[in-house]
């Protein structure tokens, strides 16, 4: 929990929008983005739901169940990192104001905010890698759910992969403060890998939904993984 004030996902989203635009630091483009994927994983959940018990997506009724789970999952994993990101970010402004007057002071500051760096890029690279995930499931039901609501889900892929775009930047810049080289060079790789798959997922689910046609059914569960790719190659 980042405040007194409670998690952003008990706010209204008028009371959200409200303190998003204030000049308070925190919430700020990190927890936005983990809201923004949050009501991705949220369309996902949505799909899964009109797309159950009908005749015509029968064979995909396995796919429907767990992205329904796997959706409010996200859901619920996004508002948790949403709240972690303010508080990361929290923890990050208070080492900058720590005091500075003494050599003493001055080593205790520079160490405190190497530590904070860390954690405030550390958040928002799980966030980025949590999108990966939305986006795959929303992949696996393009083209496997309810032709009605087929928006919806280029909508929920579009959402995860603006997240994660969002959740990179914030990634990135804080990699300089963390004072550790290698860490940064490995972790600028990765956000680059990850942010390409996430828009290669989502380039996917757009083409999907445009060639309007059934897919084959995707055995077991949507996962991120070769075996969602797979199925986005298999039209």
């Amino acid at each position: 929990m980042h405040d007194a004030a409670g998690r952003f996902g008990d706010l209204t989203l008028d009371a959200f929008i409200h303190r998003l635009s204030s000049a308070e630091p925190v919430p700020g483009g990190g927890s936005a983005s983990a809201v923004a994927a949050a009501l991705g994983a949220s369309l996902v959940t949505m799909v899964a739901d009109l797309s159950a018990g009908r005749p015509r997506y029968a064979d995909h009724a396995v796919l429907h169940g767990r992205a329904r789970v796997e959706g409010e999952a996200l859901a619920a994993r996004f508002l948790e990192l949403a709240d972690e990101d303010a508080s990361a970010y929290a923890a990050y402004a208070s080492a900058l104001k720590s005091p500075r007057d003494t050599e003493a002071e001055q080593a205790v500051r520079a160490a405190a905010i190497r530590t904070a760096a860390r954690a405030a890029a550390e958040v928002p690279l799980r966030c980025l890698e949590v999108c990966r995930e939305l986006a795959a499931v929303a992949e696996s039901l393009a083209g496997r759910s309810n032709v009605n609501a087929s928006s919806d889900v280029v909508v929920a892929s579009l959402l995860a992969e603006a997240a994660a775009r969002g959740a990179a930047a914030n990634v990135l810049v804080n990699l300089p403060a963390v004072g550790d080289v290698a860490w940064a060079e490995a972790t600028s790789t990765r956000v680059a890998a990850l942010v390409d798959e996430v828009a290669t997922l989502a380039r996917a689910t757009e083409t999907a939904v445009e060639a309007g046609t059934a897919r084959v059914p995707l055995v077991g569960a949507p996962q991120a993984g070769p075996a969602t790719m797979t199925g986005a190659a298999s039209r």
